[in-house]
């Protein structure tokens, strides 16, 4: 496969040396070329036909949402890395970007680092999220997962759905997104979220997602009881559980160590859900970097419960979703415009289910 074409946009010369330096150095990839401005950029890219475009988000003139919406007009697949401090109004700026099309982020290194503290950070965070975004330029890869927890039970007849449990990460904002507005006012139960993401996207994400729908969406908060019809996110740097107190289900917060290199991770949620609601929880794993979400999957289907997951055509990057296919433990795969109908199916069909048998 060839390697894969990035273009540099930054308005910092220091910037734009380090990224080239870097992602050069790297065999599967070869800078196309760099621009300090977006207008120079939106000149660049049909002559370059790049990848992938690393975007700065705080520029002078055409800031990087600006030029965003001008790459979009061109191409509405190109995969483009908004690049930030991730501080203060970075923070907002990154997330308005995802609102408006953008792939992904990565952190900028701050300047009071090494410069080979820098170049490390780059290599850390960057380069495997090109990697992944631009992986469908061959052939799919092999998904690799880790192996279930034990041998997952038989299917069962479904039992009424208590809780809905989502697992998400690169993509996951504008997937979200698109799905929240789906959601009937009505809608019977609680949802339970862990989107991998620093802590002031997540409070972030939250009030963005809560002007998408009439369900009520806030960053979770330790020792808060959830009600059905709430919508509560995972903060960023920490661990999200729920556990059941009689009729109740309750929020609990950790910081214990990392699983899958996140924290929040959906492993973590999705144990606690299978143990609180045993068969009657729903885990949904959207688009998504990596293999977290698949040991908690397996715990869920132990428990009896069931899994979906947002289909390979539909998701920025298969590796949550299709790791979880790989390890055999999907019960649907779904396109992400038919997962919400497929969640109300499951969750309002199986309630009067059970309710229509209890007369």
């Amino acid at each position: 496969m060839p390697p894969i074409r990035v273009l540099i946009v930054d308005d910092s010369a220091v910037i734009r040396r380090l990224l080239a330096e870097v992602l050069a150095a790297d065999p599967d990839i070869v800078v196309a070329g760099t621009a300090g401005t977006g207008q120079l950029a939106l000149q660049k890219i049909p002559d370059l036909k790049p990848d992938l475009i690393t975007l700065d988000v705080e520029m002078p003139g055409m800031d990087g949402i600006a030029t965003l919406v001008e790459i979009r007009k061109l191409d509405t697949r190109l995969p483009v890395i908004m690049f930030s401090t991730l501080t203060g109004p970075g923070a907002a700026a990154t997330l308005e970007a995802l609102a408006r099309g953008a792939t992904d982020y990565a952190t900028k290194p701050s300047h009071a680092g090494s410069l080979e503290n820098s170049r490390e950070q780059v290599r850390h965070e960057l380069l495997p999220k090109i990697k992944a975004l631009c992986a469908r330029r061959g052939p799919a890869p092999r998904v690799s997962a880790p192996p279930p927890l034990a041998p997952v039970l038989a299917r069962r007849p479904p039992a009424c759905v208590d809780l809905v449990a989502i697992a998400t990460s690169t993509g996951g904002p504008n997937a979200l997104g698109d799905l929240m507005p789906q959601f009937p006012a009505d809608f019977p139960v609680p949802i339970a979220i862990v989107q991998h993401m620093p802590a002031m996207f997540t409070r972030l994400l939250a009030t963005r997602l809560g002007t998408l729908t009439q369900l009520h969406v806030a960053e979770a908060v330790q020792g808060e009881k959830l009600q059905k019809g709430q919508v509560r996110i995972a903060p960023g740097d920490y661990h999200m559980t729920v556990s059941r107190h009689a009729s109740e289900f309750v929020i609990g917060l950790n910081q214990d160590a990392p699983e899958n290199s996140c924290r929040p991770a959906a492993d973590v949620l999705f144990r606690s859900v299978a143990q609180a609601c045993g068969d009657k929880v729903l885990g949904v794993v959207l688009t998504g970097m990596g293999a977290d979400a698949t040991r908690g999957s397996a715990a869920i289907r132990q428990a009896g419960g069931a899994v979906i997951v947002q289909d390979e055509e539909s998701s920025v990057v298969w590796g949550m979703p299709g790791s979880v296919v790989g390890a055999n433990l999907a019960d649907r795969i779904c396109p992400l415009t038919g997962l919400v109908d497929e969640i109300v199916r499951r969750v309002s069909f199986h309630r009067n289910l059970v309710h229509a048998a209890r007369r």
